[in-house]
Formats: C-alpha cells, sequence, structure tokens
C-alpha cells in the first residue's frame, strides 16, 4: 500500500500548479450562464454510510448538509467495483468494456477516449484536481501528457488562488479516505462504539469485524472533513452561488464481497448533487443511474454538445426544479474485469451485472477461476496480499473452519456459478442466489435477455464475440504486486510463503 501511496505522489509531483487551461472557444456562451463545477469523491463508500442515508452511527454532517441542499440519489452505483475503471467511466461518460485497457485497474486510458475535463477545458473551463484522480495507473505510458483528471493541484485551495478570474472551472477534489488501510483502533479512538455498529449478514459478527468497520467509520469521518475543507474554500472564494456540488464515491466499501464485487456491497455508492437556488432541495430520487451518467451531465450544464460515443445519460432533469423528467430507467448495467493481479497469469475474473429496483443478475464468464484470487491470499480481498491489517479478512480465514463461518467464508472466498441471481428487497445483503430456483426462471431469463441486449448494443466483446484478450493482457504498472510478499503476522497465523510469483 504504501509503494502505491507513492506512485499517486509521484503522479502529483509531475506538475505545474498552474498548467493551463485551453482557449476561450468561439460562441461559448458567457461564465455567468455556465457553472463552476466541483467534484468531491470518496475512495470506497458504500452508499449507505453516511449519517443522511439514514446511518446511526458514522458522522457525516458535511454530506448531510449538502444533501440538504440539494438532491440525494438511493440507486447510484459504479460502472465498475474498481477504481481504475470505475473512475474511467465516470471521466469518459462510457461502460467500462468499450475503454480496452481501461477496464481493467493499474493500466492506461487510451487517449482515443477523451474524458469531460478536456471538453470542458476546450470550451473554455479551467480544469483541476487532487489525489488519486483517475488511477491508479500510468498516463504517461500510452503519450498522455497529463491524469485523466486534469492538471493536478496540491489542494482546492491553490487552485482558487491560481486559477483565472472571471472563467468557470471543474475541480475534483480526490479524496484517499476510507481507502485502506487503517490504524487498528482508530474507530475506537475517533469515539465510533463497535457494538452499536450493524455488521451485514455476509460477514461474521464478532469484535474484529465490529473494530475493522469501526476503524472504516473513523476513515468515512476522515473523508466528510475532506469534504467540509473543500466547502469552506469554496464559500470564501465567492463562487459557492455560481457552484454544483457533486458529492460521491467511486467503489462500494473495502471489505470481503465489498470492492471488487458486482454485488450491491461494491457497487452501490452515495451520491448528492447540489446548487442552492437552481436545483431541488432536500430531496430525495431513487432513480436508477451509473456514475458513467456524471460526465454528460457536466456537459450538459456547461452547453458543451455531448459526444455520440457516451453510454451515460445526462442526469440534469432529475436535478432541475421545474425540470420535466425522462421516464424512470428500468435498469443499469455495469461490469468487472481484472481488479488486482491476484491470480496466475495476470487473469481476471469477467463479470457483467443487470440491476432493477428488485433484482440483481451477475454473469460470470470465467467462472472456473477464483473470484476473489487465487487462494491462499485471495488477493482481490483487501488487506490485499496480506501485506497489512484487515480484521474482516483476517477472522473469516482464521475461523473458515468453524462451521458456523464456513459459509461465510465460501461467499467471499468461494467459487461462484456462472449465473447468479439476487432479491435485492428481499434479500439486500444477496445471501440467497435464486438462478437455480425454477420459481424465478422467468425473472433470470427476461434480465439474461435485456443485460444481452445492452451489452451488444453497447459493443461488448464479451457478447459480441470480439477480442476479449486485450482485459487478460493489458499492462499492469504495480510490480510489486506480481510477485506478492505477505506479511510477517500473515506468514505465521496462516502459514504462508514469503513470496508468490503470478506472472507464470
Amino acid at each position: 500500500m504504501k509503494a502505491r501511496l507513492r506512485v499517486y505522489a509521484i503522479m502529483l509531483a509531475v506538475v505545474a500548479i498552474g498548467a493551463g487551461c485551453g482557449p476561450r472557444a468561439q460562441g461559448d456562451a458567457k461564465p455567468a450562464e455556465r457553472p463552476n463545477i466541483l467534484v468531491v469523491m470518496s475512495d470506497n463508500q458504500y452508499w449507505s454510510h453516511a449519517g443522511i442515508y439514514g446511518d446511526k452511527v458514522v458522522r457525516t454532517p458535511n454530506m448531510d448538509r449538502v444533501a440538504r441542499q440539494g438532491v440525494r440519489f438511493t440507486n447510484a452505483f459504479d460502472g465498475s467495483p474498481s477504481c481504475t475503471p470505475s473512475r474511467a467511466g465516470f471521466l469518459t461518460g462510457q461502460d467500462i468494456w468499450r475503454l480496452r485497457e481501461g477496464a481493467d485497474l493499474w493500466s492506461i486510458l487510451p487517449t482515443q477516449y477523451k474524458t469531460y475535463p478536456d471538453l470542458l477545458e476546450a470550451s473554455g473551463y479551467q480544469v483541476g484536481f487532487d489525489g488519486k484522480g483517475w488511477g491508479p495507473g500510468s498516463f504517461e505510458a500510452n503519450g498522455r501528457r497529463r491524469n485523466p483528471a486534469g492538471n493536478p493541484y496540491h489542494g482546492f485551495s491553490d487552485f482558487l488562488k491560481a486559477k483565472k478570474a472571471g472563467t468557470p472551472w471543474t475541480y475534483w477534489v480526490s479524496s484517499l479516505h476510507p481507502h485502506r488501510p487503517y490504524e487498528v483502533g482508530s474507530g475506537v479512538e475517533a469515539g465510533i462504539d463497535p457494538a452499536r455498529i450493524q455488521v451485514p449478514g455476509y460477514l461474521p459478527d464478532s469484535p474484529e469485524v465490529r473494530g475493522d468497520i469501526a476503524d472504516y467509520y473513523a476513515a468515512v469521518e476522515a473523508f466528510d472533513r475532506d469534504l467540509g475543507g473543500a466547502l469552506q474554500a469554496l464559500q470564501r472564494s465567492g463562487e459557492a452561488g455560481n457552484t454544483v456540488v457533486v458529492v460521491v464515491s467511486d467503489n462500494g466499501w473495502q471489505m470481503p464481497r465489498g470492492l471488487a464485487n458486482l454485488y450491491d456491497s461494491g457497487t452501490h455508492v452515495p451520491l448528492i448533487v447540489s446548487w442552492p437556488g437552481k436545483f431541488k432541495a432536500g430531496a430525495v430520487s431513487d432513480r436508477l443511474l451509473t456514475l458513467n451518467d456524471l460526465a454528460p451531465t457536466f456537459l450538459e450544464l456547461a452547453k458543451v454538445p455531448v459526444p455520440g460515443e457516451m453510454t451515460g445519460k445526462s442526469i440534469l432533469s432529475l436535478l432541475k426544479r421545474d425540470g420535466a423528467e425522462p421516464p424512470p430507467r428500468e435498469f443499469v448495467v455495469y461490469g468487472r474485469e481484472r481488479h488486482a493481479f491476484v491470480r496466475r497469469h495476470g487473469l481476471g475474473y469477467p463479470g457483467r451485472a443487470i440491476r432493477t429496483h428488485d433484482y440483481l443478475y451477475i454473469k460470470n464468464y470465467e467462472a472456473t477461476r477464483w473470484p476473489a484470487g487465487d487462494p491462499p491470499l485471495f488477493g482481490d480481498i483487501d488487506p490485499y496480499m496480506m501485506h497489512y491489517p484487515g480484521g474482516a479478512k483476517l477472522y473469516l480465514m482464521a475461523h473458515r473452519d468453524d462451521p458456523a463461518i464456513r459459509p461465510l467464508f465460501d461467499l467471499s472466498m468461494g467459487k461462484r456459478p456462472e449465473e447468479e441471481l439476487y432479491d435485492v428487497r428481499k434479500d439486500p445483503d444477496q445471501l440467497r442466489n435464486l438462478a437455480a430456483d425454477p420459481a424465478f426462471d422467468a425473472v433470470k431469463e427476461k434480465l439474461r435477455a435485456q443485460m444481452r441486449a445492452y451489452l451488444i448494443e453497447t459493443g461488448d466483446p464479451r457478447e459480441t464475440g470480439g477480442d476479449v484478450r486485450i482485459f487478460d493482457t493489458a499492462p499492469y504498472f504495480s510490480e510489486i504486486d506480481k510477485k506478492p510478499r505477505p506479511g510477517a503476522e500473515a506468514i505465521e497465523m496462516f502459514g504462508l510463503e514469503h513470496e508468490y510469483d503470478y506472472t507464470k
């Protein structure tokens, strides 16, 4: 993990703070007619882990305040439960299977795919970000001159000081919270009571797991403080009245069966959008949408034409106080390819999912592979390659022979069938797979057909018969992941080897 953070630091260090904005295009609308756009993104936060979403333990006063001023979405999903592709879909407005190597973690985003910061900059906006932005991966490897998120800064306040007065801007505060690793005991130290935590049905209810969740909650609260700092800087700038604020996460939480999984725990994210006086206030929407919808929304706000290749759809009409809302979507579709380099030969665990208000259907294209990564490390689940502490995963592994724990261990780390179907209303933790139940054959067949039709329409090689090898052979720019070395504690606990080689 430290090595990853060093990579992010290097990516930030290569920039000139005032690196520029493009020339103002002829015919652009006046700046006052085009709002600024501030995105504040958490890193791996499940949708309901905020006070305004009903969590009784975690304290998120800044998220709550933005929600009271704007629109809170309760059915927002990432385009992929993995940082790099999720952020690529967010930036390009496209489904990940259309982005070639961009569908993978730690890879590249080919230059043929334009991002909304590029398009806004060309229309006269100033663009910036801090933190991870797009990534992890290498934007230099395929010739990009900067991170696809735009021009890097050391912080939002620096951007506000450096930007040119009188021009609209878009900025992305890309927090590193609540990404692992967590300091063990940080939750209790922050005043979080583990006894009050509601443990989901796919995790054991043990002191170790409750402590791990409490530490995660402390990291969520750290993100909320990042949000508060950004809002204060915006207020001081005098531009709050003409700024759209978007609060969102890139993925679900970093727990077993969470991040890197197509279940809600890996894909369902918070999304709040506010523009006081212009958008609805204190509103709640259960419309189905994905993060890919935000790029075309930003372009529409800025009066910039939305490229035809964007598969996301603008949600601006859902935000306006007097807007005529389109008919609700019946479903959204998302997917995953290779998350981390955790299987021999660098193989991924490809899957696609279709989500309605009532059901989740998943197709696992390579069901013979290990969904959580090859044993014994199960590296798609944090604490990743056993490099650092992670109470929930370590507890599952240490107690896998306990008859009460074994089913939960298998839910997270065992192999899965080709098809999965869950009734998300009756089974919100998605514990009971209904795909083999004849009573649900009609539901399964309908969802399968709808998903296949959408994937063919959007050019997914998994369904069109195209070349899917790119997803398993795309470059992976983290060499330490390819030959992982577990930590001393994990070696002692589980009798692991000192080094593994997944390149062979």
